[in-house]
């Protein structure tokens, strides 16, 4: 029967189906075959044997978070402790335009910043509603259930953002683990430790590790340039144009007259230049 990975510990992958999950362990051919089976897999298994049989096709997936299937992203940002980064909020964005999922920018800790660093990262965040991204504060709760019904979503961001918080505002009920901030690291300590898919206002929540960093080497030039997406209302003229190097650049001048935030365009640099 068919079914849906929603947590993996170890070598038990608990798969739901019908209502009800099952501990499930994985047929040797999906090890021969080099698959890692992730949370958010559809698959065929037999519930009596208690063994899967085969991951069915992915419309997308992550090795970090090990995740798949998913149509959208909350990436939880926020404002102090850790602080606001616009490279790391950036790379998260490439990376889910990149999947062709969904991302929604969660801000958090807006209680504890100070009116002088809202009203400096104020700037940033106008800038990214104004290029179509959702911006939505972690107090608006109801908001963020209304974005979550009938999707499959996952939960990332920064370390220590309040990821989890976060998830037991939306359902209570979870309890999840939450943690304090590490005076000595200015970062979050890892609360959450496995990946874990739960219901959530008719919609199916993903809690993943946090990390502070990203890897975004396996994204091609040509996938960091799409994945800009104010880029793309510009026409260069040059062709292949990198958006670096030319004088000329359409890209450059429009850095230049404030059109396009200057931080998206240093973020767009720095990665170009590590690929």
């Amino acid at each position: 029967m068919k079914g849906q990975i929603v947590k993996i510990v170890r070598d038990l992958h608990y798969v739901k189906s019908e209502g009800n999950t099952y501990p499930c362990k994985c047929r040797g051919k999906i090890r021969n075959l080099k698959q890692i089976p992730l949370v958010g897999d559809f698959c065929i298994f037999d519930k009596e044997k208690q063994v899967i049989e085969s991951i069915l096709d992915r419309k997308n997936e992550f090795l970090r978070p090990p995740v798949a299937n998913i149509d959208q992203a909350i990436i939880v940002t926020s404002l102090v402790e850790p602080n606001f980064s616009p490279l790391l909020l950036d790379k998260f964005l490439i990376i889910m335009e990149a999947n062709n999922i969904k991302p929604i920018i969660c801000i958090t800790k807006e209680d504890i910043a100070s009116e002088e660093i809202k009203n400096e990262i104020k700037t940033y965040l106008d800038y990214y509603k104004e290029i179509g991204y959702k911006v939505i504060s972690n107090v608006d709760i109801d908001n963020l259930k209304n974005e979550l019904k009938g999707k499959t979503t996952v939960f990332t961001g920064q370390t220590g953002a309040g990821k989890s918080t976060l998830i037991n505002k939306l359902k209570p009920e979870l309890n999840l683990e939450t943690n304090s901030i590490s005076k000595a690291l200015g970062r979050g300590k890892h609360t959450t430790r496995i990946v874990s898919m739960f219901e959530v206002n008719d919609g199916e929540v993903l809690d993943t590790p946090g990390f502070s960093a990203l890897d975004v080497n396996y994204l091609s030039k040509e996938d960091v340039k799409k994945s800009f997406i104010e880029f793309n209302e510009y026409e260069c003229p040059f062709r292949d144009c990198n958006h670096i190097n030319e004088k000329e650049c359409t890209i450059k001048k429009a850095v230049q007259n404030s059109k396009i935030l200057k931080s998206r365009y240093d973020s767009y640099v720095k990665l170009m230049e590590e690929r």
